[in-house]
């Protein structure tokens, strides 16, 4: 007899979402619909080159639906999950109700401002491609502002940056940053003297890349203190309001860019039971990936917490490589389950981390190898075209790197959002609005 065809609900189309969607897809027994809010999958992980003007949007992001061609198994949903519903199988979206057999959710994290609501309100994250582009808007806004004024305490506001956050994002935007500064200010800017003098990075641990080895952890200091960044550890920004960063040792900054990469925090999901949520709501789940205390609810990649794999007792890392193989192993537990067999126990294979710095500087800590300098770039490099969807994006963000490298002046640095004074016809209310900027 035939077995119906199961649904299968993903509530996220990251890096765990696409990989469960790539393999599952395959087998006709499953109906698959994604759930995102945004309608393209988009690679983080090059965020930072977008907010700095080196790579387009368009390098890093693909259609969920231009995907999805020719698949008849999948189907896309664009909404916002507001509430899961275990009882009736069912999700609840800000443009409808999904019905489901499987739910997974996918959904990753969002950044966590530790409950500081001036910080919230006033710094720029950089979690999305809004963010990433508001950020590029942001900071060439200021290099317009900072070139206009003759009054050197409004000149230093706008030309201060300050990066909070001495992980991976942080680090390797306070490098593109620096290179900016050093390669291209001077010439677009003439009337500025030294963008690098005027940038910060700032760290409450007493290292930057503190997840990463002790050898990347001093490659990466070096590198940046060579570029001119001013680096601050074991120190927290505490507020930052009236354009001033506050420090909690006392110091202030002024500046009117506060980029805010100094942690994150699950996407809150209502409806799953309160035993399944642990610190940094993130979802307690089992070794198949299953949420505790539901019967066909499962959790991917940075925002479940599993502690069964004995190499990773206090759960693993929040990084790609777990959720693409969280993905991976779960389409082959659902198939393994549709076949009547027995699903297997997820364990985490460590591939390593890597960073990079500045031009031709990263690091890469592989399992029991260390590289720096060019050849940990050039890896660098090579990963992060490979996961890349499409072949058309992987070309284009070759030759962008190529280009912007090569040259040291990419093209890209365009305003393109409307200044305060525009004015916006809100048809759907008749209605006049002033587009507020992020400054």
């Amino acid at each position: 007899m035939e077995q119906p065809v199961k649904r299968v609900v993903i509530v996220g189309g990251g890096f765990a979402g696409i990989n469960l969607i790539k393999k599952l897809s395959k087998d006709s027994r499953f109906h698959i619909t994604l759930v995102d809010k945004n309608n393209y999958h988009f690679f983080p992980p090059l965020l930072y080159q977008v907010a700095t003007a080196f790579i387009e949007p368009s390098n890093i992001s693909y259609p969920f639906r231009r995907l999805f061609q020719e698949k008849h198994n999948l189907r896309f949903h664009m909404g916002s999950l507001k509430k899961v519903n275990p009882d009736t199988n069912t999700i609840e979206t800000d443009t409808g109700t999904v019905k489901y057999d499987y739910l997974v959710l996918a959904m990753g994290t969002e950044t966590n401002y530790f409950g500081m609501e001036k910080v919230k309100e006033n710094s720029l994250p950089m979690k999305t491609i809004d963010d990433a582009l508001n950020l590029r808007n942001h900071l060439l806004l200021n290099m317009e502002e900072a070139v206009h004024t003759d009054d050197m305490k409004e000149k230093e506001k706008h030309l201060n940056i300050v990066i909070a956050g001495g992980g991976p994002t942080g680090v390797e935007l306070a490098g593109m940053l620096a290179e900016l500064g050093r390669n291209i200010a001077l010439k677009e800017y003439p009337e500025i003297k030294d963008l690098r003098s005027h940038l910060y990075l700032i760290d409450a641990g007493k290292v930057l890349l503190g997840t990463m080895s002790e050898k990347s952890q001093r490659e990466a200091t070096r590198v940046l203190q060579n570029l001119g960044v001013k680096i601050i550890t074991n120190t927290a920004v505490k507020d930052y309001r009236d354009d001033t960063v506050y420090l909690s040792d006392g110091r202030t900054i002024p500046t009117n860019v506060l980029i805010w990469a100094s942690g994150v925090t699950g996407r809150e999901v209502p409806g799953l039971p309160a035993t399944a949520i642990t610190r940094g709501r993130r979802i307690i789940v089992n070794e198949f990936n299953k949420v505790q205390d539901t019967a066909n609810i499962y959790a991917l990649g940075d925002i479940s917490y599993q502690t069964s794999d004995k190499n990773f007792p206090n759960g693993h890392p929040q990084l790609a490589q777990v959720a693409i193989q969280h993905g991976d192993h779960l389409a082959a537990n659902l198939i393994k389950e549709a076949d009547n067999k027995p699903m297997e126990a997820f364990s985490y294979n460590d591939k390593g981390s890597m960073a990079i710095i500045a031009k031709y500087k990263a690091v890469v800590d592989l399992p029991k190898l260390f590289f720096k300098g060019f050849g940990a770039w050039f890896i660098w490099l090579f990963i992060h075209i490979i996961p890349l969807i499409g072949f058309r994006n992987k070309v284009k963000l070759a030759f962008s790197w190529f280009w912007s490298f090569m040259t040291n002046d990419p093209t890209l640095r365009l305003i393109i959002r409307p200044r305060k004074e525009d004015v916006i016809d809100a048809k759907p209310h008749g209605e006049k609005v002033v587009e507020k900027l992020t400054s």
